[in-house]
C-alpha cells in the first residue's frame, strides 16, 4: 500500500479509507484492552494516533513499539472521539523497521533542556521543538528564493574559499594543505604560501558581497544565499562561527531603493512563514514565546521608521535610560541601544542610516560631510540589527583612497577596483544573516538552536 505522509492524513476525504503511514514513535500508552501510539514522520508538528486493539495484537508483538522506534502501520482511518485529534488509525498490520532501546534512547517523554539537546544534535530534530524550527527554516529558505526570483534577481554562487577579507575584520579561518608540523619558510622566516595549494594565503569567506557586486554590475540584480564563516571568539547567544547569509546586490539602486527592498523583503519572508508554517509557529509560540505571533504581525503591519544614526544617538542620549554600554556620537551601537529605539521609543521596526565612516566597512559610499557613509541597518524587536547594508562607493578615487587609509593590501583588491574603472554605476546591497531571521520568526532565544549543527568556539561536533 502506498504511504500517506502524516501532514496529509488529516484530510477529511480520507476518513473511512485504508491508509499506510510510516514514522517514529513519540509516545505509547494504554491498558490491557487497547494501546495508543503517537506516530510522527517529520512532515508536520502533528502526530497521528494509532490504536492497537489487543484482541488483534498480543502484548509480545507490541513489546518493541517503544519511544523512538520506527514503524510502518496499515489500517482504517476513522474519526477520533478523543481530545486533540480529528482522526486516528485503527491498526490492522504493522512492521517495526528499527527498534529503539527504551533504557538508552535519550528522548523519552519528559521535558529536555535546550542545553541538553545541543549535546545530542544528531537526535534533537526528532523533538517537537526542533522539528518545528527546522521546518520553519526550510519554509523561510524557500521564501527567500521565491521573493528574489519574482523580482527578477539572478542567483549567484560566490566562492567559499577566498584570498580577500570583505569586511576588513581579519577574523577568518585559514585554508591550507601545508604540513603544520613542518611549514615551508621564506628567507626572512615567514610562511611560504607559494608552496600552498592555491599558491597564496587563502581563507574561508566572511561574505560573498564583493563578488556579488561584480555580478550586479553585469546582470543588474543578483542575490547570494550560502554559508559564511567568522573566526571570532564570540560565545554569545547571537553568534555562530558558520552561518548562512543572504546578500542581494543591485546596480542602479541608491540607498533609498536599498531600504525599500530590505523592508519589502523582510516583510515578505515573515508573511510567507506565517502563511506556510503556521502550525509550527503556533507550537513554538505556545512553548517558548506567547507574544511571538503578535510580534511577527507587528513587523508586517508597520511601516519601518527611518532616521539617521545622528538622530538615533540624540534620542538615546536624551532618553534618561541607563545603558550598560555608553552612548556617544561615533559609538558602534550595541543590541541594547538598537532594541531601545525599536521597542521603547518608536515601538516599530527602525532603519538607521548615515553611520560614521570609522565604524563601517571601506566599500560604503561616503557622504559629502566626509564624516558619514550611506550605511543602513534594519533593527527589529528582541534581535536588534537583522539586516546591514549600504549604497556602495562608486567612485574609483574615493574607494582607492579609503582602501589606502585602512591599509588593505592592493594586491587583493585590484579586481574589485576594476568595476569602478570600467562603467561604474550607483549600486547598493545588504546582508541578512539567515539564522537571525530564523531566530526572529521562531521566537527562539539562542542562535545555536536554529541551525541543525551549530559551529561555535570549541565546538565542531557531529
Amino acid at each position: 500500500m502506498k504511504r500517506t505522509k502524516i501532514c496529509d492524513i488529516f484530510n477529511p476525504a480520507l476518513v473511512g479509507s485504508q491508509v499506510c503511514v510510516k514514522g517514529w514513535v513519540r509516545t505509547r500508552r494504554g491498558n490491557k484492552h487497547v494501546q495508543f501510539v503517537a506516530l510522527n514522520d517529520g512532515s508536520t508538528i502533528k502526530n497521528i494516533q494509532i490504536v492497537f486493539d489487543l484482541e488483534k495484537f498480543n502484548e509480545e508483538e507490541l513489546k518493541a513499539v517503544t519511544t523512538g522506534s520506527s514503524l510502518c502501520v496499515e489500517g482504517l482511518l476513522v474519526e477520533s472521539m478523543g481530545k486533540g485529534q480529528t482522526c486516528e488509525i485503527q491498526a490492522e498490520r504493522f512492521e517495526i523497521y528499527g527498534a529503539a532501546d527504551a533504557t538508552t534512547y535519550p528522548l523519552q517523554k519528559k521535558g529536555h533542556t535546550l542545553e541538553f539537546l545541543r549535546d545530542i544534535a544528531h537526535l534533537r530534530p526528532r523533538t517537537n521543538t526542533f522539528g518545528a524550527v527546522l521546518r520553519v527554516r526550510s519554509v523561510l529558505a524557500y521564501a527567500i528564493h521565491k521573493f528574489f526570483n519574482e523580482k527578477g534577481f539572478f542567483y549567484l554562487n560566490t566562492p567559499l574559499i577566498t584570498a580577500s577579507d570583505a569586511e576588513g575584520a581579519g577574523a577568518m579561518f585559514q585554508v591550507t594543505t601545508l604540513p603544520l608540523d613542518k611549514l615551508p619558510k621564506t628567507e626572512d622566516g615567514a610562511v611560504d604560501y607559494s608552496k600552498d595549494f592555491f599558491g597564496k594565503k587563502a581563507s574561508l569567506t566572511v561574505s560573498g558581497q564583493l563578488e556579488g557586486e561584480l555580478g550586479a554590475t553585469a546582470l543588474g540584480a543578483i542575490y547570494t544565499f550560502g554559508p559564511t564563516f567568522r573566526a571570532e571568539n564570540s560565545n554569545t547567544p547571537r553568534h555562530l562561527s558558520e552561518f548562512w547569509m543572504i546578500e542581494p546586490e543591485m546596480a542602479f539602486y541608491d540607498i533609498t531603493d536599498n531600504m525599500d527592498l530590505a523592508e519589502e523583503f523582510i516583510k515578505y519572508c515573515v508573511r510567507f512563514a506565517l502563511d506556510n508554517a503556521r502550525d509550527d509557529i503556533e507550537f513554538l509560540a505556545s512553548m517558548y514565546d506567547k507574544e511571538l505571533i503578535d510580534r511577527l504581525e507587528f513587523v508586517i503591519n508597520n511601516k519601518f521608521v527611518r532616521l539617521t544614526y545622528t538622530e538615533g544617538i540624540k534620542i538615546l542620549e536624551e532618553s534618561g535610560h541607563k545603558f550598560e554600554f555608553p552612548v556617544y556620537w561615533g559609538a558602534d551601537l550595541s543590541s541594547e541601544h538598537e532594541r531601545y529605539l525599536v521597542e521603547e521609543h518608536f515601538k516599530k521596526p527602525v532603519i538607521l542610516t548615515d553611520y560614521p565612516k570609522e565604524i563601517k566597512a571601506f566599500y560604503m559610499k561616503q557622504n559629502d560631510d566626509d564624516k558619514t557613509v550611506r550605511a543602513m541597518d534594519v533593527l527589529f524587536p528582541k534581535i536588534g540589527e537583522i539586516i546591514g547594508g549600504s549604497e556602495r562607493e562608486a567612485s574609483y578615487d574615493k574607494l582607492l583612497k579609503r582602501i589606502e587609509e585602512l591599509g588593505i593590501p592592493m594586491k587583493d583588491m585590484w579586481w574589485y577596483l576594476d568595476t569602478r574603472k570600467y562603467g561604474t554605476v550607483p549600486h547598493s546591497g545588504f546582508g541578512l544573516g539567515f539564522e537571525r531571521l530564523v531566530l526572529f520568526v521562531t521566537g527562539m532565544t539562542n542562535i545555536r538552536d536554529v541551525i541543525p549543527f551549530p559551529r561555535t568556539p570549541g565546538n565542531a561536533e557531529f
